[in-house]
């Protein structure tokens, strides 16, 4: 029997974790690793491990690629978390691409059905912006508040916008490249410590996107979603739900609408989740995490080692 912790929640992270050579140890240490890719590679008719493996970076960084290469190696280091133990968190959450991870995690959506999902999801993002015309950028040192502000002095027709609340003093923006580098340089204006172009080819959960999001509408409607098993905690409302059309209507507008993370980890915060595991490669999430709900336990499953340590540490 499984053992769910109601002081436990596992968040899945999205784009901008992907690395070349990302998940080689754990992949050495459990055959389950290259289980889950191959099955992803088979759904999509290529090797995503190879890429992982081999690169160039340039193609790991597509968003069509990036966004089922995230999910595979979420769920990959989530089935290994789950044959190492019969502990499993109450709470679930993903960071943008990380909530489809979430719903695999939680039952909600089959695996299959997911890498296709966000194969599609990626590939309507780039074709809705192509390259070049939009992009995004995470502003450091400011308040909330002020990067708004911002976004909607320098517009001037275009589209700007905060699309991130990531943690307390860092907000990611996106919109036309234009408008990007104009709020930019108004952010150092006003003090940001940073303002830095970030590695995407698409300027995701701004009002760019809303024709994909409106095609991924259609995308989903066939698609069999079961009320989650675990508390999912969504990035659009930072709030749970078991209805699925709910749901489907959440990752619909999550497309074109702010990620609020600071939230959702202070819901968690709230929930008295004590343990904040980040479940697949990197450990942006654990970062950010640790800046929002101070005094809590953050860690993240990286390789063997760091799956000892989580393990250790949840099963005390």
């Amino acid at each position: 029997m499984n053992d769910q912790q109601s002081n436990l929640a596992f968040v899945f992270p999205g784009q901008g974790s992907q690395s070349v050579g990302m998940l080689t140890n754990l992949a050495e240490n459990y055959p389950e690793v290259k289980h889950v890719f191959e099955q992803a590679s088979d759904v999509l008719s290529f090797d995503i491990w190879k890429l992982i493996q081999e690169g160039p970076v340039e193609a790991l960084n597509k968003t069509q690629n990036t966004q089922p290469i995230m999910l595979a190696a979420g769920v990959a280091t989530w089935q290994v978390w789950c044959n190492q133990t019969n502990s499993r968190p109450q709470y679930v959450a993903g960071h943008s691409l990380g909530e489809y991870t979430a719903l695999v995690a939680a039952e909600a959506l089959t695996f299959e059905d997911a890498i296709l999902l966000v194969a599609e999801r990626g590939r309507l993002m780039q074709e809705a912006v192509p390259e070049g015309i939009g992009a995004m950028a995470a502003i450091l040192g400011l308040t909330d508040e002020q990067v708004v502000t911002i976004c909607e002095q320098t517009a001037n027709g275009e589209v700007v916008s905060a699309v991130n609340f990531n943690s307390p003093g860092q907000v990611v923006i996106a919109g036309h490249v234009g408008a990007v580098d104009r709020a930019m340089v108004a952010a150092k204006d006003a003090g940001a410590k940073r303002a830095l172009l970030l590695p995407v080819s698409v300027p995701s959960h701004c009002a760019l996107m809303e024709p994909a999001a409106n095609q991924l509408a259609e995308v989903l409607n066939p698609i069999a979603i079961n009320s989650p098993k675990m508390t999912l905690i969504h990035n659009v409302d930072a709030a749970a739900h078991s209805d699925t059309e709910m749901i489907k209507s959440l990752l619909k507008a999550q497309l074109s609408q702010p990620v609020r993370w600071v939230q959702t980890v202070q819901h968690l915060q709230n929930q008295e989740v004590e343990h904040f595991i980040e479940c697949g490669p990197g450990k942006v999430l654990m970062s950010l995490n640790k800046r929002i709900a101070k005094g809590r336990n953050h860690l993240a499953i990286l390789d063997s080692s760091t799956l000892e340590n989580v393990l250790e540490t949840v099963n005390d």
